[in-house]
């Protein structure tokens, strides 16, 4: 029996001094977890003397040469493929009676370059309809005047890009923008903006956060307002003058193109179309020469919860065909290839290709991201009941 409570004894014993490193090791878990969160809780919070893992001047100053020189080198790497464009325009003056005499007005806006030919990325908004001259201004300075408009989305369509291309470029080898991929971007994600900023002072950097994703914007005048969708939000200063430039990364890859700034008073918001919305329009351009915009063909309203109930839909997110009245136009066009696939109004279509609709995803972005003659698969709810239609895309027509 001696020897059974010895064991018993040991045993315990053992048990003890197992859980007391075990303990120990948590402990010292805890107490460097601990102390990395207060360290960087403390840097956050600036100059705390005494505070726990609080940094140095010296490691403060080296922290922020060290954003500068990534700023920098972002800058170095982007900043020759990104252009200024500047435009002339036609208008003629109006009175209470007639049109009067022809004027011309000058603007100017940012582009980048996507192909070593000179194909060149821009706002539509920069390119207006009435343009009669482009010329563009490279990061060396260099003006080149022989630059053709090769096409731009219809005014109201949400996606706000036009192309150039330089036919002459004077023996300047030109360097092109690399694409990267914004459906990875998150919350939080530092981004540069590089820009003709208010038209005069070329190739300014400005840098900044992405602040949110999926907006929706009405950018423009209350004359010539446009619907702007799935838009990323940053706090990186973008100025008239800056749209149609890159917003780019941390490894200089561009994820966005400067569109619009927010108005009203607002400070430090800004706006860029994902870039994945526009390579759809991208390819089109530079495999065959034109600006086609995949099309499926209806009219419909982005679900949430409110827009939901009020048209008493079980199904809270996706894109609803909505029902028309009697003599109004049908919210699927005659002819699209929405109606040859047979959607109707009242469906709610929720997936694309197996990508769903939400609020980081509009119908829009995501067909952008596809091209013309695709063949993709809808997910829809029609009745209450799920089912897969596939749809063939086609151009969008023409204005």
């Amino acid at each position: 029996m001696n020897n059974i409570q010895q064991n018993k004894e040991k045993t315990v014993a053992h048990s003890h001094e197992k859980k007391a490193r075990l303990l120990s090791v948590i402990m010292l878990v805890l107490i460097s977890v601990s102390a990395g969160f207060v360290g960087g809780w403390a840097g956050s919070q600036g100059d705390m003397t005494g505070s726990i893992g609080s940094l140095s001047n010296e490691s403060k100053q080296q922290i922020v040469l060290n954003e500068s020189q990534l700023i920098s080198d972002i800058a170095k790497q982007v900043g020759p493929s990104v252009v200024s464009v500047n435009v002339t325009s036609q208008s003629r003056s109006q009175s209470f009676f007639s049109f009067g005499e022809l004027f011309e007005s000058q603007s100017a806006g940012t582009g980048f370059i996507i192909r070593e030919d000179g194909i060149v990325v821009t706002n539509r908004h920069v390119i207006p309809s009435n343009t009669s001259k482009v010329s563009v201004t490279l990061s060396d300075g260099t003006e080149l005047t022989d630059v053709e408009v090769i096409g731009r989305t219809g005014e109201s369509d949400p996606l706000d890009v036009a192309f150039l291309k330089i036919n002459d470029t004077k023996g300047k080898d030109l360097t092109v923008a690399e694409l990267g991929d914004s459906s990875q971007i998150q919350v939080g994600e530092k981004v540069v903006a590089i820009g003709n900023a208010l038209g005069q002072f070329q190739n300014t950097v400005t840098s900044g956060i992405i602040s949110g994703y999926g907006r929706s914007v009405v950018a423009g005048s209350n004359f010539e307002a446009e619907t702007l969708q799935n838009l990323f939000q940053t706090d990186a200063a973008i100025n008239q003058g800056n749209s149609g430039g890159p917003l780019v990364n941390i490894k200089g890859h561009v994820i966005g193109i400067n569109t619009a700034v927010a108005g009203g008073g607002a400070e430090n918001i800004g706006f860029s179309i994902p870039i994945n919305d526009v390579k759809g329009l991208i390819n089109s351009v530079l495999e065959r020469g034109v600006v086609e915009r995949p099309f499926l063909g209806v009219r419909y309203v982005s679900l949430t919860d409110d827009i939901a109930f009020n048209f008493e839909l079980d199904v809270k997110r996706g894109a609803f065909i909505v029902p028309t009245e009697d003599g109004e136009a049908s919210s699927v066009l005659d002819d699209s290839p929405a109606a040859k696939a047979g959607l109707q109004e009242g469906d709610v279509i929720t997936k694309i290709d197996n990508e769903e609709i939400d609020e980081d995803n509009s119908l829009v972005s995501l067909v952008g991201r596809k091209n013309v003659g695709d063949t993709i698969t809808l997910t829809i709810i029609r009745d209450g009941n799920e089912q897969a239609i596939d749809v063939t895309l086609e151009a969008a027509p023409t204005e």
